[in-house]
């Protein structure tokens, strides 16, 4: 989680393909926490065709089976088959805005929102916020979430929709004293 945090939360993300995995991976942790998920992370690129959307769109029964039993990554079939149609749906937005990219970052501006965060009066002194203070969701991932959703996306609610807002530099939600929070 470390180095996850370190090397890789809150980057600006502008390709394609990482965005859909983001996605895919934001989706399949609802109900978790994102530490299993990111254990399986490796799997989930295996056994998703590097995460392909073209080849997961494809996907049969016989391909949902063999998902559904590999250990190595969430065996729950709603959010296989979510990977599946999500997969589909961005297919359709790439097409009609020419990349996934341009489509998702219109929720920010095309620009990472830098949050500061308020601190907290404790015993009279103002202190940095934790970071289990941090919001689960925002007018943004709410806009965003309602608008995949028309798109067909599902397992996209504001706070998945928010995670990946996170976790691809489009909101930069560092707190202030963190070294990554100055360096987006």
């Amino acid at each position: 989680m470390i180095r996850y945090h370190d090397e890789e939360w809150g980057v600006p993300v502008h390709d394609d393909r990482t965005l859909f995995e983001f996605l895919a991976l934001e989706g399949a942790q609802a109900g978790l926490n994102w530490e299993t998920v990111l254990r399986k992370r490796e799997r989930y690129r295996e056994v998703f065709d590097g995460f392909d959307a073209e080849r997961i769109a494809r996907y049969d029964a016989k391909k949902v089976r063999a998902l559904l039993a590999d250990p190595g990554i969430i065996r729950n079939r709603l959010k296989i088959s979510a990977t599946i149609s999500n997969a589909q749906a961005f297919l359709d937005v790439q097409r009609g805005f020419g990349s996934f990219d341009r489509y998702l970052w219109q929720f920010t501006g095309g620009k990472t929102l830098q949050r500061v965060r308020r601190g907290r009066n404790s015993g009279g002194l103002q202190v940095e916020s934790a970071p289990e203070d941090v919001r689960a969701s925002t007018s943004e991932s709410d806009a965003m979430s309602k608008d995949l959703k028309k798109h067909g996306f599902r397992f996209v609610g504001s706070t998945i929709c928010h995670a990946l807002m996170q976790a691809t530099g489009m909101v930069n939600d560092h707190v202030s004293t963190c070294f990554r929070w100055g360096l987006q």
